[in-house]
């Protein structure tokens, strides 16, 4: 932290920032052939690295992304250039977006992509004679090329120390990062603002709104630089950004103190809960952006324990509340009732989510997941509503977004009520996000498309009401297809063995869509019957095949 602070944090680091950027768009390059194109664009880069206080990133290295793709384009040897060849046939903004949707993240590449376990840094040093913080650097880049350059610079200062909650941590905030550029790709910018503006005013709420205000379409335009991949301007911009916040400590919160001396970030108070009538008496004579921004900012700052999407519903019945009520004579006995349907927005997500829990205590967590996989999240169920909702995908991918929310159950479910609430809302988001890219990616169904792409605030609502996709029509599959029965079974794992089961249940699910939840239960308590009676029998294989 007090390196990434330091005033030549940008200079010390050139070599490693455009490193960055050249692995994340080009993730099958080798580690030289990486610092081949990087030493061509270091002239360019070199230019980027001082700015004045009032000169945007984007105006100094606005060039450096155009110059990195003609390079590509026009260097076979460098890169499958003919993997990209749709990309070199257009001009800069088309070219940069087709680029851009090449990067595949590490569900991806997790299978080629390795980095060395600790007691295999020091080897590694010396054998390949490549500094173990550049290898590390490189390695991260390309497997999670939605990362923010900043904070790969930051985690590679660590990794020889720290390396698993290295690991952990990348994981989530890649994630994390991923979500933030979808949402500003596919929503407006209002949607990216808002988020941010929530973000803000929760860690903040005694901080005044015109510099909250500020502060978030600041950083919705820091993401916007972050996400287009241009990782030099990311870093400059998040050094001015940083610079920025901490010359308003006195405006915005002194909580940020500690920040700025490079402590550990603290979250804000949360101020009392007040009555919603004073915050919407007189709204009307606002105009459009304002209404948005002044009511997220005071919404959120007196419901800190309430998770960003749930304030967006809130805002959205808001807005849709407004657009009737000021056409009306008399607005202030139509927006009377406004608080009540804000407490109803807060109160159906909550039993969703309270459900979800209820289910996940009584079943367990090998049970809920089975459950997942068999009857598809159920009423109570937010994401993934796969088998009998999105029947399209594999079920191997199905048992994969299956764990996810089992896993974000097990993590959320033991909290208290309310840290449960908001750790699941959040959960979820993320998932129902991963879900959305594949859709994009190779659409699902017209039922997952409209909720991905309809409302950022409702999509996980809308996944809970989705109903079986009865356009659906089954590919006959042989028995094979449906289950894997070999010998391979009784060498298997615990983990691998349920996962086995899990893709039955998905196979079974998508040729009788309708069928009782019992019967789906029957055949897996007959299926891991006969896994235990063949793998004990002389013949395994033949008892299996029979």
């Amino acid at each position: 932290m007090q390196h990434s602070n330091s005033q030549n944090y940008l200079e010390e680091n050139l070599r490693a920032v455009t490193s960055i950027m050249v692995a994340q768009f080009l993730q099958k390059l080798t580690y030289e052939k990486v610092q081949t194109i990087v030493k061509e664009l270091l002239d360019l880069a070199e230019k980027c690295k001082s700015l004045k206080p009032h000169e945007s990133p984007s105006e100094c290295c606005h060039q450096l992304m155009p110059t990195f793709l003609e390079h590509i384009c026009n260097n076979q040897g460098l890169a499958d250039r003919h993997v990209f060849s749709d990309c070199c046939n257009t001009n800069n903004s088309a070219r940069h977006k087709c680029f851009l949707s090449y990067k595949k993240d590490v569900a991806g590449y997790s299978d080629i992509f390795q980095i060395s376990n600790p007691e295999h840094i020091c080897e590694m040093d010396k054998e390949n004679h490549v500094p173990v913080k550049e290898k590390y650097i490189y390695e991260t880049s390309r497997k999670h090329p939605f990362l923010y350059g900043p904070t790969i610079l930051t985690m590679s200062a660590c990794y020889e120390t720290a390396l698993e909650p290295i690991r952990k941590y990348i994981r989530e905030i890649s994630s994390r990062h991923h979500h933030l550029c979808e949402i500003g790709i596919k929503f407006n910018h209002k949607v990216a603002k808002a988020v941010e503006l929530v973000l803000l005013t929760k860690k903040q709420p005694k901080a005044n709104f015109s510099e909250i205000a500020k502060l978030a379409m600041d950083i919705k335009n820091l993401h916007q630089i972050c996400c287009e991949g241009n990782t030099v301007a990311c870093v400059l911009g998040r050094s001015q950004l940083m610079n920025y916040t901490c010359s308003k400590q006195a405006t915005l919160s002194s909580k940020i103190t500690p920040c700025c001396e490079l402590q550990n970030h603290s979250e804000g108070n949360a101020l009392s809960t007040q009555k919603m009538t004073n915050l919407i008496s007189h709204p009307c004579h606002l105009a459009g952006l304002q209404k948005t921004s002044l009511f997220l900012y005071e919404y959120s700052r007196r419901h800190p324990e309430l998770a960003v999407p749930v304030i967006l519903r809130v805002d959205t019945v808001y807005q849709n509340l407004l657009g009737k009520c000021c056409k009306l004579e008399n607005p202030l006995e139509c927006y009377s009732h406004g608080e009540e349907m804000f407490q109803r927005v807060v109160h159906e997500s909550h039993e969703h989510v309270k459900n979800q829990c209820d289910l996940h205590e009584k079943l367990g967590d090998s049970n809920f997941h089975d459950r997942y996989a068999s009857k598809i999240l159920s009423k109570f169920m937010v994401v993934l509503l796969y088998t009998k909702k999105a029947p399209q995908p594999s079920a191997q991918e199905l048992v994969i977004f299956t764990k996810n929310m089992a896993a974000a159950a097990t993590t959320c479910c033991p909290l208290n009520d309310e840290q449960q609430f908001v750790c699941m809302e959040n959960s979820a988001k993320l998932i129902l996000g991963a879900l959305c890219r594949r859709h994009e990616a190779e659409p699902i169904n017209a039922g997952v498309g409209h909720c991905c792409d309809d409302s950022y605030a409702f999509r996980k609502p809308c996944f809970d009401d989705l109903q079986v996709d009865g356009t659906y029509i089954s590919p006959h599959l042989s028995c094979d297809q449906v289950v894997n029965l070999n010998e391979d079974l009784c060498r298997a794992q615990e983990e691998e063995l349920k996962t086995e089961k899990q893709k039955l249940l998905s196979n079974l699910v998508k040729q009788e869509p309708y069928a009782a939840e019992m019967q789906f239960q029957s055949v897996i308590v007959d299926f891991a019957h006969l896994v235990e009676m063949c793998c004990q029998a002389e013949k395994s294989e033949m008892c299996l095949q029979e």
